[in-house]
């Protein structure tokens, strides 16, 4: 398979504390990869390093074939990187479909009048069609959900990076949120999870990835790597036979 995405011993600290440390990842074209992990692992801090969010402090951020450490946020966009956010932060006092625009616009480079079509399709495909004239502040935390990960397409990602998406969520939600993500993995879009959520995530993820103090623990098939009793130890608390 392609490459899309290669970190080459990424690192970043803050101080004296080094909170992603030398880590190398390899995603490939199409690829609907997960990564779990205790809280302070590292996880958002690397999402922060290959959407530029954070500058890197040493090695490499390569997106299709190209370095793009040096590249500010919204070129990293508009190269095709699109994220969500654990805590969503839309514009409150704005309508969802504008929303929408903001991203289409801004992040693809785009007409407003252009995107208007493509904005009702993302509506449609997450399910807030009719709440589309909303108030974006008035929604609930399952539609807030959804809003983030629209905006996150209406920028038309080729990579998109998910951090958290089902947190808060009732199992029934979860489930209907795993749908459409889904969906937006069939129709091309190379997606890295972070979640939580551990039996969600496997149910989709063909890839698990576990990172602990900013260091890859394990990488593989999902089934195999929460077999793995070093994963046990540091992420479910059970301690190694």
């Amino acid at each position: 398979m392609a490459e899309l995405l290669r970190l080459d011993q990424a690192s970043k600290r803050y101080g004296a504390l080094t909170v992603v440390d030398n880590v190398d990842l390899f995603v490939a074209d199409g690829e609907a990869v997960g990564v779990i992990g205790p809280n302070g692992a590292g996880k958002s801090t690397m999402f922060n390093l290959i959407t530029g969010d954070a500058p890197i402090d040493a090695g490499r951020v390569v997106f299709d074939g190209r370095d793009v450490g040096h590249l500010p946020p919204h070129a990293r966009c508009h190269a095709g990187i699109g994220r969500t956010y654990q805590i969503p932060h839309p514009f409150a006092k704005m309508t969802v479909f504008e929303n929408l625009l903001v991203g289409a616009a801004f992040g693809n480079r785009r007409r407003e009048a252009d995107t208007y079509g493509h904005c009702v399709d993302l509506l449609a495909l997450t399910d807030l069609l009719p709440k589309a004239n909303a108030n974006a502040g008035t929604l609930t935390p399952l539609q807030r959900k959804r809003l983030e990960l629209a905006r996150a397409l209406a920028t038309e990602p080729r990579l998109l990076l998910l951090d958290e998406v089902a947190g808060g969520l009732t199992e029934p939600e979860c489930q209907e949120l795993l749908g459409t993500i889904r969906q937006i993995h069939a129709s091309g879009v190379t997606i890295i999870w972070v979640e939580h959520i551990v039996h969600t995530l496997v149910s989709f993820a063909r890839r698990l990835i576990v990172i602990n103090a900013g260091r890859i623990l394990d990488d593989g098939e999902p089934a195999r790597v929460l077999a793995n009793p070093a994963v046990k130890e540091v992420y479910l608390g059970m301690p190694a036979s």
